[in-house]
């Protein structure tokens, strides 16, 4: 089936309803621009070199963000139509042998399965094509579907040329068209811009095919809200509800649990496994994967992550490009970003940032910690209040901590540093030279106890006190 067919997918308008100075098709819904979840659809029924997007607004940007290797690209310079949409890559496809599938660049909701019927539709009936339709109740907007009595296309009205009998008619056009290619390329010089906007319309090849043997037949979808176009920031909010909607459901399906699925968001590429819990305002971001038999806890977010297997993170992490280790706990009320690996059973607790630190198996930062640029080893214990000092207003240093070293409470690691494996540092302690292994590092002043002073003190208050009131 993929190699009988060649897909054209319409992405060169602007969309002006959007408000926006990016062009429609690069507005993302569901962690991904509208044309990516349109070509993902179409690489279920065609190898991504039979696969053209045509291009016109902000053409470059639009290259740039197709992530799908293979997939051609042909320029409409001016927007005359989507007839003239397709003529832009006559040169590219027009010899190709079998149908010529065409879809919408601002269609991210219509489903592989639809297209996959459609296609073999097309190959069982072998007409001049089908376009696909839908039901809707207020169907005003829409170019209407008109039957001839064998239940083929007799014509697509658009409302303002409709009369008010194909008015009442509520099946309408989706911009969804199969075609037998060679037909197709053989008519198409017959499509004329003979209307009120001097367009080039597809809808006019059912009369030129028709007109010619070749009948064109309704493929009707009854979930309309497949069908939906994103023409403004309200649908493609609704369409990015639907996306989610369905990610949410196959996880569910494949063995997660999500406990309020209404307010979780999920993102397309996400990957979650079996027996993993995933807790209320939860998000999961961009390329994250996550394992088996983990707990996700209520409103952390994930960026770019790779969690591995029984891990359990507690409430409110926020983590980007984050690889964390097999069994380790994470949170709650923690923070990481660029670039934090953690190992196997690694303990983060409340209120600590990382940020390009690593932190090797076993080792801890309980609570109220900051820890930038550092490597951190196998079984380290960092007391809570401890920070690296990594910038000194101009450069960012590095800080090495060697296996099964002690950090003591409210410690300052001023860095370029480097704690030997097994030294120990002394709680309240700024250490700005390296330990060696197995020492211990004090720096801090030694204590000074003076007896009765803070007697003295309050006799002293007292005494002011009284020549105040007097």
């Amino acid at each position: 089936m993929k190699s009988k067919t060649t897909v054209v997918i319409l992405a060169a308008g602007l969309g002006t309803r959007m408000r926006s100075g990016k062009a429609k098709v690069l507005h993302q819904a569901a962690g991904d621009t509208l044309l990516n979840h349109v070509i993902r659809a179409a690489l279920h029924v065609a190898l991504p070199e039979h696969i053209v997007a045509v291009i016109g607004h902000q053409a470059e940007q639009v290259m740039a963000s197709v992530n799908t290797p293979g997939v051609l690209f042909a320029h409409q310079e001016e927007q005359n139509g989507t007839g003239h949409a397709v003529l832009c890559c006559k040169d590219l496809i027009a010899s190709r042998p079998g149908n010529l599938l065409i879809l919408n660049g601002d269609g991210p909701l219509l489903k592989p399965e639809t297209l996959k019927a459609l296609v073999a539709l097309q190959e069982e009936r072998a007409g001049g094509g089908h376009i696909v339709s839908t039901e809707v109740a207020e169907p005003a907007g829409y170019g209407r579907i008109v039957r001839n009595a064998s239940g083929d296309i007799a014509a697509v009205v658009e409302e303002k040329a409709a009369t008010p009998a194909q008015r009442a008619i509520c099946e309408i056009n989706s911009g969804v068209y199969i075609f037998n290619g060679p037909l197709f390329w053989k008519y198409i010089d017959e499509l004329k811009p003979e209307n009120a906007a001097h367009e080039y319309y597809l809808t006019d090849m059912v009369e030129i095919l028709g007109r010619h043997g070749h009948s064109v037949t309704p493929m009707l979808v009854a979930d309309e809200t497949e069908l939906l176009g994103i023409n403004t920031r309200a649908e493609l909010a609704v369409a990015d509800r639907i996306l989610r909607k369905r990610k949410n459901h196959e996880l569910m399906l494949s063995g997660v649990t999500i406990e309020s699925p209404d307010s979780v968001l999920i993102d397309f590429g996400v990957t979650v496994g079996l027996d993993t819990l995933i807790g209320a305002n939860v998000q999961l971001r961009g390329t994250t994967s996550v394992g088996a038999g983990c707990s996700i806890g209520a409103g952390s977010i994930l960026r770019d992550c790779a969690v591995s297997d029984e891990v359990k993170i507690l409430p409110y992490v926020v983590a980007e490009n984050t690889r964390i280790g097999k069994g380790a706990a994470v949170g709650p009320f923690a923070r990481f970003r660029q670039s934090v690996e953690l190992g196997e059973d690694v303990h983060i607790g409340n209120f600590v940032e990382l940020k390009k630190t690593t932190l090797r198996a076993g080792a801890k930062a309980n609570h109220l910690a900051y820890l930038g640029d550092s490597t951190i080893g196998n079984r380290v214990n960092v007391g809570a209040g401890t920070i690296t000092c990594n910038y000194d207003g101009k450069s960012k240093f590095p800080t090495e901590i060697g296996d099964d070293v002690f950090v003591g409470s409210n410690s300052t690691l001023v860095a370029p540093l480097r704690l030997g494996s097994g030294s120990y540092v002394a709680a309240g302690s700024v250490i700005t030279d390296d330990v060696d292994s197995d020492a211990l590092a004090l720096g801090r002043e030694r204590q000074v106890n003076k007896p009765g002073w803070a007697k003295r003190r309050r006799e002293r208050n007292r005494a002011k006190d009284g020549e105040a009131r007097k």
